[in-house]
C-alpha cells in the first residue's frame, strides 16, 4: 500500500490525516505500516482526501486518478458489479468462497448490497478478477483491468 508515500508526498502529519479520518494516530500508524488493514470507508475517504484512486493508493496501478472518479463509493453497483464479474467468471458462490476461504453468506452479502465489500476481499476480488477496485466498488464507470505484474502482495 501506499499510504505513507502518499501522505508524505504531500506533507502531510500522520496525527492531521488521522483527525481527518477521525482515529487515533496510532490506529492509523498500524495502517501505513500494514499492521492491519484500513477500513474501506476509511480507505475512501484517505482517498478522497488526497485525490486519488483506490488502486492507486493499493498499489494496482501507477495512474493516481481516473477522469470521473467519484468521491463516494456506490454499494448497489458494487453488489452488481461483484455479482457480474463473479457470474462472467463462471464462479458459484460457493467455488469463491472457497477460493476466499470465507462464508459463502459474506459473498451474498456484498452481492445483495446488504454489506460494503471489506478491504481484504476487495484486495482478493482484484487480484483474482484483475479488474479496478474503484470500478468494483462503483466509484468508476469504465471497466479497468489490472494487470498482473502491478499487483502487489500483502502481509
Amino acid at each position: 500500500m501506499r499510504l505513507k508515500d502518499i501522505r508524505e508526498e504531500n506533507d502531510i502529519k500522520q496525527f492531521a490525516i488521522s483527525k481527518y479520518l477521525e482515529v487515533s494516530r496510532g490506529t492509523y500508524s498500524c495502517w501505513e505500516i500494514e499492521q492491519d488493514l484500513i477500513p474501506i470507508k476509511r480507505l475512501n475517504d484517505f482517498c478522497t482526501y488526497f485525490n486519488c484512486s483506490i488502486d492507486y493508493a493499493l498499489g494496482f496501478t501507477n495512474i493516481k486518478n481516473y477522469e470521473h472518479n467519484k468521491t463516494t463509493i456506490n454499494i448497489n453497483l458494487s453488489a452488481k458489479r461483484l455479482k457480474e464479474c463473479r457470474i462472467n467468471n463462471k464462479y458459484t458462490q460457493d467455488k469463491l468462497a472457497n477460493i476466499l476461504s470465507i462464508n459463502r453468506s459474506l459473498i451474498s452479502k456484498y452481492e445483495k448490497g446488504h454489506t460494503i465489500i471489506s478491504t481484504t476481499f476487495l484486495i482478493e476480488y482484484v487480484k483474482l478478477f484483475k479488474l479496478s477496485s474503484d470500478y468494483l466498488l462503483g466509484k468508476i464507470d469504465n471497466k479497468i483491468s489490472i494487470k498482473g505484474t502491478m499487483i502487489p502482495t500483502y502481509k
